[in-house]
């Protein structure tokens, strides 16, 4: 009778865990570095990509950040370029685009969707810079400016149910978080040194994230290791972290490589359920080369 209660409160406890995830959280934590994945689709993207930084699908459409660089950054410099927001069907082909940034600022980063707005980071191409991050309604593609910041931020999510945005630095070594009004923001409180706060995960740096619920963030993205021969090897990777103390929650090698030798999370991903499991998405080169790879694997 005491086995078939406690086996009865595991059950309940097991259940309450579950409730705190959505599905898609549970089932990126069944992922191991050995899940055997499927190439579904090689999709040659039909328009000038440039290089591609975040991706978010909408319905049947994508939206993918991208920065045109006209001319490279050196010796300080900022450079000069375009920033872009391309929309394109599930055919490859593009349906609209919409530019972004202002002079130098001209990187866009990583995107998240909260199911209105699209949410953008666009940067100078230079670590340690400044930034301007976008709102941008998916309907009519209506740009709205909502903060200007002294840091370079990489990557956006906006935490729904905190009402609170969470950018990511240069290679995701920091985080800084704001919290949204009805106002907007109140840029005036802190200064970016008192906003700071240390990613305690390096195997990775995080390319693309988007929220998941539960005050939790997926984010996608690579490392790039030189072995002593020279070699370099790059590994990709998912994380989950907790957006209350930014700590990774769950991480795991994702081991699928372009034909290019570019980890297949190198820049903009999309990860979603299926009926069978877990269906990816990921543009990891740029330009011509640019192709959506989509991926399934089975899970329970």
């Amino acid at each position: 009778m005491k086995k078939t209660i406690g086996l009865f409160l595991l059950a309940c406890s097991m259940f309450h865990v579950q409730a705190q995830e959505s599905l898609l959280e549970t089932k990126i934590k069944q992922l191991t570095p050995n899940t055997v994945w499927v190439q579904e689709k090689a999709l040659p993207l039909t328009f000038p990509t440039f290089h591609p930084q975040g991706m978010v699908k909408i319905g049947n459409f994508f939206f993918m950040s991208s920065v045109e660089v006209i001319k490279s950054p050196k010796n300080g410099d900022t450079g000069e370029g375009v920033g872009h927001l391309f929309k394109f069907d599930s055919t490859g082909t593009l349906i609209s685009k919409i530019t972004l940034g202002q002079g130098s600022i001209y990187h866009p980063g990583g995107i998240d969707f909260d199911g209105k707005y699209i949410w953008i980071p666009v940067a100078e191409y230079r670590p340690n810079s400044q930034s301007i991050i976008y709102k941008v309604d998916a309907l009519t593609l209506k740009i709205e400016e909502v903060i200007r910041f002294n840091e370079h931020i990489g990557a956006i999510v906006h935490d729904t149910e905190s009402n609170q945005l969470l950018g990511a630095s240069w290679g995701s070594r920091n985080f800084y978080e704001w919290k949204l009004t009805t106002k907007g923001i109140n840029t005036t409180t802190k200064l970016v040194e008192e906003l700071r706060i240390k990613n305690p995960s390096f195997y990775i740096d995080y390319q693309d994230c988007h929220y998941l619920g539960k005050h939790k963030m997926l984010c996608s993205g690579f490392q790039k290791y030189t072995q002593p021969n020279g070699n370099v090897v790059r590994l990709g990777g998912f994380e989950i972290v907790n957006l209350v103390d930014k700590r990774p929650v769950f991480q795991v090698p994702i081991k699928l490589w372009s034909p290019s030798g570019l980890a297949m999370t190198n820049n903009p991903f999309w990860a979603e359920t299926s009926k069978d499991g877990l269906k990816t998405y990921f543009v990891p080169d740029d330009d011509s080369a640019s192709t959506l790879f989509i991926y399934t694997t089975k899970l329970k």
